[in-house]
């Protein structure tokens, strides 16, 4: 299969609207695959270029309505790269927001006209009731005069898409959401326009004082407030990913023949040597080469407290430099950068969907068919039986009614943006907290998780060794030891001697010249520093050199996971320094916090047992496995899989792969830059345990929002859709004007929109 494009779909107003699109796509010749959602107005489609192309694509749907926006392909523009890809990414939010403006201007428009056509409705009703006067003749006149010209000018400006709806259904047979109000507020201007033209004919046949010209106007009105607030509310669902594009710097400050050049960001190259001077937006991910800074990396990764950086250390595109200056070397660009993989991410993550979606999109699909066929019906049962028992002019007025009442009232929309819109704006939420979701379905599963598997290196503890304990045995200082230790460990290319060397550099300790040094496979190593030999190493290079030492505190030390290295000259130990990988300060409490949300804890490492029990039983793992290859790993998971458990796995995403593929949610541990974002369902930047619980409350929180917006969109149906057939005018009179049905449509979108925003304000 060919690699799937994601392009923007114009014209699209429900999710009869995205059925349409998908099943044309997917009987053209040539597509291999195609989805389309509703709430981001987008399709992923995969084609055979030989065969098809976008142009080809947009042409199929044109003639319903809809055009491909052949610019928002995402292998043209996925991912930033200077000011102009930020223009065109950003495009298609500016058009949405100009057909607001347009809409509001119709909806301004056309309130006035309603407002004057309820109080109309309205005298009219209390009239009946004798709660005020009926109209004197000349105020009645007019208003049966200026009612029609409000209608028409209501059905055919600001209620036009709903007559090219109906168009189309008529010449194509797609029927949508416009279609439904196309056929009834046309139904309602039509007999209102022929009894009006001829009033005396039809006289003795039908109420010609009763006409539906309110009707039209009320109607398309209240729909329009309603599309008009749901296109605004809509445009706020998705603006994580224009918050992410935000964050893109325009230019660089390179360093180009001695001098410092600003260029346009597609013109930086690798290896360019970049200055960030205070204030200034990092451009491309690299590694610092001179000075030092603070660095917010908040917009990223989540993180509040910036981030010490210096020499050797790796900077991130979009972060932001707070005070000092330096130098970085650019080693990811454009596409490569974790910024751009982050939006791609996100990108996708909206466009997808989540299986609770399936119900909603096969109803959707066949819900404007059986709701033309069920107002049919109902019409016709109206004057069949209500004929005999109101007479032909009362049966066909009230007939009338529940057909138009059941097409406005049974609008699809809040059904279609019940899963999309809550999905964006929680996916959007996790990107602001550093927690990168891959797809829908991914945040789906999570909320279901029983059984967390944690490995320990890099997921509960740093992943770095670090000095912890310093044991001096000798008549030396502590920093002349130090000393002596940092500086045969800096010869050496082992991580430990690492943790030792980067000690006495942090500390300012002095590194000592050391003109003979020798590496002992295995053990250790030796060195000559101011003619003295020294020996750096196990407890078995002691016993080799003969060396005797209580080292009874050396075991307790290796019992928590620590290791050992010994300083010892020929004749005696001088002391002894504990090496461990350190806990993350974060770890206890995320598991504590795990616990509180009723899932089990696991740890499985292919460490030594006793390291790994005292590191569970310090932040309060329920289960360790030690000792695991890989494959353990993966056949552990399954064996928890038979059992019934859902479970997620947490690791480094490298060696953990194989138990990350296996687990239903796979959530990989990314720092820095070399975080591989494709390796895992979620991706938790930072690496920090305390995101592994925000990314299961959010996710509980998106299916709660999901499972309660398609509650609202069906109850406005089942409830709606009997009422405006009139099934309750036997037994209670209750008959549902079509203009309170317009007001429940609108109302259902605009609910459904809001309940999802509402996911924004929670607190992971």
């Amino acid at each position: 299969m060919s690699k799937p494009q994601i392009f923007k779909i114009k014209g699209m107003h429900c999710a009869s609207c995205a059925g349409i699109i998908e099943k044309t796509f997917k009987k053209t010749a040539g597509v291999e695959f195609a989805e389309v959602n509703y709430g981001t107005e987008t399709v992923k489609v995969s084609f055979n270029k030989e065969i098809t192309n976008p142009q080809n694509l947009s042409d199929k749907i044109e003639k319903f309505g809809y055009k491909l926006d052949i610019k928002t392909s995402n292998e043209m523009s996925s991912l930033p790269q200077d000011h102009t890809d930020h223009i065109a990414m950003t495009g298609s939010k500016k058009e949405r927001l100009a057909e607001v403006r347009d809409m509001r201007s119709k909806v301004i428009s056309a309130i006035p006209l309603a407002v004057i056509s309820i109080f109309v409705m309205a005298w009219d009703i209390l009239a009946q009731y004798k709660a005020v006067p009926e109209m004197n003749l000349v105020t009645s006149e007019f208003f049966h005069h200026l009612l029609p010209i409000f209608a028409t000018y209501t059905l055919f400006v600001v209620g036009k898409p709903y007559i090219l709806g109906l168009y189309r259904f008529i010449r194509y047979g797609k029927a949508n959401m416009d279609t439904l109000i196309g056929i009834g507020t046309v139904s309602a201007f039509l007999y209102s326009f022929i009894v009006s033209a001829f009033e005396g004919p039809l006289k003795p046949f039908i109420n010609v004082d009763h006409t539906y010209y309110d009707v039209t106007i009320v109607v398309i009105t209240f729909i329009a407030i309603g599309k008009y607030l749901e296109a605004r509310s809509k445009i706020r669902t998705g603006d994580a990913i224009e918050k992410l594009l935000n964050l893109q710097a325009k230019t660089a400050l390179v360093i180009r023949d001695g001098n410092e050049v600003e260029i346009r960001l597609n013109d930086v190259l690798h290896g360019d040597h970049i200055v960030i001077k205070p204030g200034a937006k990092i451009p491309v991910d690299g590694t610092v080469i001179g000075g030092s800074s603070f660095i917010d990396e908040s917009m990223v990764t989540g993180e509040p407290m910036p981030i010490h950086k210096k020499i050797g250390d790796s900077v991130v595109a979009g972060t932001l430099n707070t005070n000092g200056s330096f130098v970085f070397k650019a080693t990811k660009i454009g596409s490569e950068t974790l910024l751009a993989q982050i939006i791609k991410m996100v990108e996708n993550a909206e466009g997808s969907k989540a299986p609770i979606q399936a119900l909603a999109d096969k109803i959707s699909s066949i819900f404007v068919p059986i709701v033309l066929v069920l107002a049919s019906i109902t019409l016709g049962a109206w004057l069949s039986i209500g004929t005999g028992i109101l007479g032909f002019a009362q049966a066909l007025s009230y007939g009338l009614v529940s057909f138009v009442g059941i097409l406005v009232i049974a609008c699809p929309c809040a059904l279609g943006l019940a899963t999309p819109t809550a999905i964006i704006v929680g996916v959007g939420k996790g990107a602001k907290e550093g927690i990168l979701i891959k797809d829908a379905a991914t945040l789906q599963k999570l909320h279901k998780v029983d059984t967390v598997i944690v490995d320990k290196t890099g997921t509960i503890t740093i992943g770095k060794p670090s000095l912890v304990d310093i044991q001096n045995l000798s008549n030396l200082k502590e920093d002349e030891l130090i000393s002596i230790l940092g500086s045969l460990e800096k010869k050496s290319e082992h991580p430990i001697a690492h943790a030792i060397s980067n000690h006495s550099i942090d500390n300012n300790i002095r590194i000592l010249d050391v003109p003979k040094f020798e590496n002992i496979q295995g053990k250790g190593l030796k060195g000559t520093i101011d003619n003295v030999e020294y020996y750096v190493g196990n407890v078995q290079l002691m016993r080799d050199l003969g060396v005797v030492f209580d080292h009874s505190k050396v075991d307790e030390f290796t019992a928590q996971g620590k290791t050992p290295v010994i300083l010892a000259t020929k004749e005696k130990v001088l002391g002894f320094v504990m090496v461990a990988d350190l806990i993350k300060d974060q770890s206890k409490q995320a598991v504590a916090d795990l616990h509180k949300l009723g899932i089990e804890v696991i740890m499985m490492t292919g460490d030594d047992e006793r390291a790994a029990k005292y590191i569970a039983s310090l932040v309060g793992i329920d289960q360790v496995f030690a000792h695991l290859l890989p494959q353990d790993k993966l056949a552990k998971i399954k064996e928890l899989q038979l059992q019934g458990k859902v479970v997620a796995m947490a690791g480094d995403g490298v060696n953990d792969a194989p138990a990350l593929a296996q687990a239903d949610v796979g959530i990989a541990m990314g720092t820095g830059t070399d975080v591989a974002i494709e390796s895992a369902g979620i991706t938790l930047l930072g690496g920090d345990m305390s995101k592994l619980v925000k990314a299961i409350r959010l996710s509980k929180i998106t299916m709660r929002g999901i499972k309660q917006n398609l509650f609202w969109a069906f109850i406005y149906n089942v409830i709606g859709i009997p009422l405006a057939a009139g099934l309750f005018y036997p037994i209670f009179g209750w008959l549902l004007n079509p203009v309170f049905a317009g007001m429940a449509m609108a109302l259902s979108s605009v609910s459904v929109v809001s309940n999802s925003l509402r996911i924004r304000a929670k607190k992971l």
